[in-house]
């Protein structure tokens, strides 16, 4: 489930897509999202090392954030345990 929405729903949204472009289109169009996305995620890696060589060239301390972060993510994982035994049960 990818945000919450299913299968069905994915479904139908590749029939609308290959309905308005076209099914010779469809790669193209996969590639130029890919290379979007690759970029997106390459700009957030850059601005995220240019926070922490900043931080450390002032003397701010970013172990504290990676205490919070790690601190979440056992919360998400806890949550996401729970969550899948619920699941399972319904």
């Amino acid at each position: 489930m990818f945000l919450f929405i299913g299968t069905t729903e994915i479904m139908f949204i590749l029939f609308i897509v290959v309905m308005v472009f076209g099914a010779d289109k469809i790669p193209e169009i996969a590639r130029g999202l890919g290379k979007g996305m690759r970029m997106l995620k390459d700009a957030s890696n850059d601005i995220k090392t240019e926070i922490t060589k900043s931080a450390d060239a002032n003397g701010i301390d970013t172990g504290v954030a990676k205490d919070v972060q790690e601190e979440l993510n056992k919360v998400k994982d806890d949550l996401e345990d729970f969550t899948g035994s619920v699941r399972r049960k319904l």
